[in-house]
């Protein structure tokens, strides 16, 4: 993990430097704004999450149980218990989000709690309790502003080439090929980012091994049904996609359900939990597989699964 950040610095410090030598001192203003945008909307995402994801706390006294296990699993994290919300999705899934200004905050949708068993609960619990004691909120806040400040520059350098070109000055070519350095260098680095995000994951998962008694097993047969669930309520309701805002933050992406559950389709939909998991661990990971994972925030089911399995 240290590593794909100091590659990701690395290549972006590397990428600004030629650039800032080919356009000059100007455009210096640049990262700082974007910085100042990123920090502002770190700041205030838990708020724009609770309304997008319609979210509200879950007060002790409306259930107990579910509160006792969030205390149990922070106690054996060694972290501060968050704050207990609960989001009106009917796709199970479940989320850690987190600010200065407002707090740590562990959300599980209505789908989730209905889908899953108590103990593959817990699982998911403690999986998203591990983002928290990680800071993985803070760390993929802070590895995403620098594909943004190419992003950006991209689409400044593009506009700028294309008013120059428009006004016959000269100096179109310079911007042009500014635009183009930085969009390979937006490129490269989202998929350094992404590759961060996906180890994270595994890192989640680790962690919830280690604090839920028969951790790997529970989390495995948590993470099929939520893929296989999340898949079916896709193919029936249209407002699934609004959804994956925040996909990010999830314990499974909304996007790969239905490319994972290709993985079990061999077996029906009241198959036993292990079964299910077991007929996953015998599907192969194909190029094609690889290749969709390199663009996606999590990790393919079958290696995730695999990864589980060793822990256990």
């Amino acid at each position: 993990m240290i590593g794909t950040l100091a590659v990701i610095i690395g290549l972006s410090t590397l990428f600004f430097t030629v650039i800032l030598a080919l356009a000059g001192v100007n455009l210096l203003l640049l990262p700082f704004i974007v910085v100042i945008f990123n920090i502002i909307q770190w700041l205030i995402a838990p708020y724009l999450i609770d309304a997008m994801y319609r979210v509200k706390e879950v007060k002790k006294s409306e259930d107990p149980e579910l509160h006792g296990m969030v205390e149990r699993l922070s106690r054996k994290s060694g972290i501060k218990t968050p704050r207990l919300m609960k989001a009106q999705i009917p796709i199970p899934n479940a989320f850690a989000y987190s600010s200065p200004i407002a707090g740590s905050r562990v959300a599980v949708t209505t789908g989730l709690l209905e889908t899953l068993e108590p103990e593959e609960v817990e699982a998911v619990i403690g999986h998203e309790l591990g983002h928290l004691k990680h800071r993985d909120v803070q760390v993929m806040m802070f590895v995403s502003i620098l594909p943004a400040i190419f992003y950006f520059l991209y689409y400044y350098m593009f506009l700028s080439s294309m008013f120059r070109s428009r006004d016959g000055r000269g100096g179109n070519a310079v911007a042009a090929l500014i635009a183009i350095g930085s969009l390979i260098a937006y490129l490269i680095l989202t998929i350094f980012t992404l590759y961060l995000s996906r180890i994270r994951e595994y890192y989640a998962d680790r962690h919830s091994a280690s604090i839920v008694e028969e951790g790997p097993r529970k989390l495995s047969e948590g993470l099929v049904k939520i893929v296989s669930s999340t898949s079916r309520i896709k193919k029936t309701r249209r407002d699934a996609s609004s959804f994956n805002s925040f996909k990010a933050l999830l314990i499974s992406d909304p996007d790969r359900a239905e490319l994972d559950s290709a993985s079990m389709s061999r077996v029906g939909a009241h198959t036993a939990d292990q079964k299910l998991v077991e007929e996953v661990l015998r599907k192969k990971v194909t190029g094609f597989d690889r290749v969709m994972e390199v663009f996606s925030t999590h990790p393919n089911i079958v290696k995730r699964l695999r990864a589980l399995q060793e822990l256990a």
